[in-house]
């Protein structure tokens, strides 16, 4: 098996793209694009496609290929590229993350699933995608196996292609710091995820970053910069700002989000194919109120 070489250099904010739809229910390509220029041009450090906020359980093999490809294609190694590569079969997922590396992926993110072996099914992975540096994603049940730090740390030993873990499991950011302090230095950085609800906290104890959805992209970028730069007072600033309008989006999740980059002049139709909550008018009301708060943290 191949060991990806170390690169320090993958941190800071790394939104999930959303699948944009069009009127016809099809993966809108061009408006999937402006939204990578968009947190591009507010500062992101990366990009990670795809992932639960794209919608990405409903993709199609053949849409989840294509937008991965014309992703590498647009971004032509401008900012690392992520690629999400779950799959509960472990050869599926590989394959995944070949079409991640062929579009320009510096790494592949992978979920822990549930009740799998976990040491075989990132092993099965990495040796599927020899030289492909792994992202171990901790979710929390269902949709993730919601390991304990110990047990992070054991499959990060065991597979060497793992160079990252994305940490979303509660209370995040004791376990980046239990998760950073069993692998000893081997692994690159934890990641802070869980929609960054939790970010100054997970900045405090170590994490390199963090991976929210991507409606307060510019935001986030503020807080990552105040944070580097010893800011910390402007980080929280930003931070008490966001938090309203990212404790909604925990509820309606990918609708919330589509909804504000609406808002934003970013995209033009909202259309969802995730199961989850539907906004009503009291909702609509609320997201009003609540980029009224994040307003002067905005761009």
């Amino acid at each position: 098996m191949t060991t990806p070489s170390l690169d320090p250099s993958l941190g800071g904010v790394l939104p999930v793209l959303p699948t944009p739809f069009g009127v016809d229910g099809a993966p809108d390509v061009v408006a999937f694009l402006r939204l990578a220029d968009f947190a591009i041009e507010s500062g992101a450090d990366g990009i990670v496609f795809p992932g639960m906020a794209s919608e990405v359980e409903t993709l199609t093999p053949e849409e989840r290929a294509s937008l991965v490809a014309a992703l590498g294609a647009h971004l032509a190694g401008r900012v690392p590229f992520v690629v999400g590569a779950s799959d509960r079969d472990p050869d599926q997922a590989a394959a995944r993350a070949r079409e991640g590396q062929a579009a320009g992926a510096v790494a592949a993110m992978v979920m822990a699933p549930p009740g799998a072996d976990q040491v075989r099914h990132f092993a099965t992975i990495a040796a599927g995608a020899p030289g492909m540096a792994l992202m171990l994603q901790n979710a929390p049940a269902p949709n993730g196996a919601g390991l304990s730090p110990d047990a992070v740390a054991g499959v990060c030993d065991a597979v060497p292609a793992i160079r990252w873990v994305k940490e979303e499991t509660l209370p995040c950011g004791q376990h980046v710091a239990r998760i950073l302090a069993a692998t000893g230095g081997r692994l690159a950085g934890v990641m802070g995820g869980a929609g960054a609800r939790f970010v100054m906290d997970e900045l405090a104890r170590g994490a390199c970053g963090t991976m929210p959805a991507l409606e307060v992209v510019d935001a986030h970028a503020a807080l990552w910069a105040a944070w580097r730069r010893g800011d910390k007072a402007g980080a929280r600033r930003i931070y008490d700002a966001t938090l309203p309008l990212l404790c909604l989006q925990m509820v309606f999740r990918v609708r919330a989000t589509k909804e504000v980059l609406r808002r934003r002049g970013l995209l033009l139709h909202t259309g969802a194919r995730a199961a989850g909550p539907v906004l009503d008018e009291g909702d609509q009301a609320e997201i009003s109120a609540l980029l009224a708060t994040a307003a002067p943290v905005l761009r």
